[in-house]
């Protein structure tokens, strides 16, 4: 794309947080990053127990700021799992933050890296799947005694989604 457009940007950020949340420009000799924080958002990057980690070490991105979505529709337990007000980390006071679930770390340029998910969800043509949910469904199934889905990319930009059931 650098060698077809005057300008490539690398925008992430889920929908719970009204979309972009940070923002990066793709320069073809430098690895691809997520860049930093836009305007009225604050990105953290947190172990376990919701403590900042240092700069190179992985946790798990949240996002907080003006953007963070109120919850999810009807559904108050996953809205608790979610979206939380911290009380305190670091300098941040009382701010409502979104767990991403997306693994991240601080670059030593202040450029924040993705490092894919901590669970089993994937995204395939914008919509989120949860991998465990429809391995859950098919093993409800007469028949099927374990399975496992998944995304393959036998040709490249053609992903698909696909599940191998086995019995015995």
């Amino acid at each position: 794309l650098s060698q077809r457009c005057a300008e490539v940007w690398n925008m992430y950020g889920p929908t719970e947080t009204t979309v972009w949340s940070s923002c990066w420009r793709v320069r073809p000799d430098e690895p691809v990053s997520l860049g930093g924080a836009i305007d009225n958002t604050q990105i953290l990057v947190l172990d376990d127990g919701g403590r900042p980690v240092p700069e190179g070490a992985w946790g798990e991105i949240w996002i907080g700021g003006k953007g963070v979505a109120g919850g999810y529709w009807r559904q108050p337990e996953l809205t608790a799992q979610r979206f939380r007000t911290l009380e305190k980390v670091g300098t941040i006071l009382g701010m409502r933050c979104y767990r991403t679930g997306d693994r991240g770390r601080w670059r030593h340029d202040g450029s924040l890296e993705h490092g894919g998910r901590l669970d089993n969800q994937i995204k395939l043509r914008g919509f989120r799947i949860e991998l465990g949910e429809i391995q859950a469904c098919l093993e409800r199934q007469a028949g099927v005694q374990r399975c496992v889905a998944m995304i393959r990319e036998d040709s490249p930009g053609d992903q698909r989604l696909v599940a191998y059931l086995g019995s015995d």
